[in-house]
């Protein structure tokens, strides 16, 4: 896992969380490839930053083959789940409020809305970028 670093894409994408294949020193020569990457996270708080990343940056990320993506909008305690790209779009998308689910990567483990939610409250205060 790596945190608010970037990622080798065509926007230079620095997602607040990733998910990324154990590769140890070669991340030293690059960021994360595409192919590397299992899950990315951004907490937004601006309703202009939610826009950008729900619409221009999960294209980026869809034509790329990202396999999932998620978006916490802290005003509005929202989490967008975007899902398996495919031709440049992602053909699942989805909005919660409550409720749990699974990474697709790591189906065995089940993330409760409430506590990402948490979580990018928290993050955000922190302000780790």
């Amino acid at each position: 896992m790596q945190q608010a670093k970037p990622i080798t894409l065509p926007n230079n994408s620095e997602p607040d969380l990733a998910i990324v294949q154990p590769l140890g020193r070669e991340y030293r020569q690059h960021h994360p490839y595409p192919e590397h990457i299992f899950w990315l996270w951004l907490i937004e708080y601006a309703s202009t930053s939610v826009a950008k990343d729900s619409e221009i940056k999960s294209t980026i990320d869809a034509e790329v083959g990202i396999p999932e993506y998620w978006v916490v909008n802290l005003q509005t305690s929202e989490l967008f789940v975007f899902r398996h790209p495919q031709g440049g779009h992602y053909s699942e998308r989805h909005t919660l409020t409550e409720g749990t689910l699974q990474l697709l990567a790591f189906p065995e483990i089940a993330v409760a809305v409430s506590v990402l939610r948490t979580i990018g409250l928290m993050l955000s205060i922190i302000n780790f970028d």
